[in-house]
């Protein structure tokens, strides 16, 4: 399989929820090691959990050295606290991130991916971005901290 594949997969995931996922994006994630997926998730209905927190638990120990593909940016920060998703995937030890689309959300707006640089994760972004960002068409992404509390 290729990485068109498993992006196309991570959308599909996000599919399911557009619209009910409260005023957070619904966001795919696929984790793929030695090219078998080892963990799927998709945002959860209401905004949580986030689709890399239900990814990675899936994966366990198995995300050490894999690829993640996500729909949209990882977060930077989380609204209620707690570790972000950037901050999730660089302390499983993926080793790759392929993110389909930018969120200029004031929880991501590249700082999830300047953080899993930081970390030494390879990420390539704009993999079947179009598709991705019809999802997102009703998102209307925070610009304040204040707007998601």
């Amino acid at each position: 399989m290729s990485d068109e594949d498993f992006m196309r997969r991570a959308i599909e995931l996000a599919a399911t929820r557009v619209g009910r996922t409260a005023e957070n994006p619904s966001v795919g994630c696929v984790i793929v090691r030695d090219g078998v997926v080892v963990g799927e998730g998709v945002t959860g209905e209401g905004g949580r959990p986030h689709a890399e927190e239900q990814a990675l638990r899936a994966a366990g120990d198995a995300a050490r050295g894999a690829t993640a593909y996500v729909t949209l940016e990882p977060c930077a920060r989380r609204s209620g606290g707690g570790p972000s998703c950037s901050e999730l995937l660089a302390a499983a030890g993926v080793a790759r991130v392929v993110i389909a689309a930018s969120d200029s959300s004031v929880f991501a707006g590249g700082e999830g991916c300047r953080r899993l640089q930081g970390a030494g994760i390879v990420t390539d972004q704009g993999l079947m971005e179009a598709e991705a960002r019809a999802l997102y068409a009703a998102y209307r992404p925070a610009k304040t901290l204040e707007s998601r509390r």
